[in-house]
């Protein structure tokens, strides 16, 4: 872990960045099917691949993390190789097949560590339909800092990313990803006022 020990807890969801980048398009199917196992991790659903598209101008340079999907992070060749084996730690890659872009290489970050790390009376009530929670407070003394991402059993289709693995893939990307804040340890810090929309 990168993280600094004097340094306050948070989270955040991570997405591209609203710049002249190209994003990816994932293939509904293997959405779903993705979407299907966070929901109930059974071996059938786990996805072995990912299929895709670019969107965006062509003359635009192509994003080292291209996808807003809540859980559905992917990363590029470049990301992963650089930020090393602690991705391991919290999941596995999968490979990204990119409609007319047999070169570029991405991987979904299939985040597969779930931990119980909310303070329920805290956090605001998950949404009915996907578990969305759009304030959460999370325990201290049970949050994975360990992890550089994990996910919640309240709100299982969305990865929530440490501070400290956030803020060294933006090191390494620079202006081409969004970093919104979820909670923070830091009482002065203001979480994003509507996180886990588009």
């Amino acid at each position: 872990m990168a993280d600094e020990p004097e340094k306050s807890l948070s989270v955040y969801r991570l997405l591209p960045s609203m710049s002249e980048y190209q994003t990816l398009h994932l293939n509904n199917f293997d959405a779903r099917q993705l979407m299907r196992w966070q929901r109930t991790g059974t071996d059938e659903d786990r996805p072995a691949r990912l299929r895709a598209e670019w969107l965006g101008e062509r003359r635009w340079h192509k994003s080292e993390y291209p996808t807003g999907y809540p859980g559905a992070p992917v990363l590029s060749r470049r990301l992963v190789e650089t930020f090393g084996d602690e991705l391991s730690a919290a999941g596995s890659l999968v490979p990204v097949e990119i409609a007319g872009a047999k070169n570029d290489e991405y991987f979904l970050y299939v985040v597969e560590q779930v931990v119980d790390c909310l303070d329920l009376r805290r956090s605001s009530k998950p949404k009915r339909m996907d578990g969305e929670v759009k304030k959460p407070v999370f325990r201290v003394e049970a949050l994975p800092t360990q992890l550089p991402a994990f996910r919640l059993p309240q709100f299982p289709g969305a990865v929530h990313w440490n501070g400290w693995a956030a803020d060294r893939l933006v090191d390494l990307t620079g202006d081409e990803i969004e970093q919104r804040l979820l909670w923070s340890q830091d009482p002065t810090a203001k979480p994003h006022n509507d996180p886990w929309g588009i």
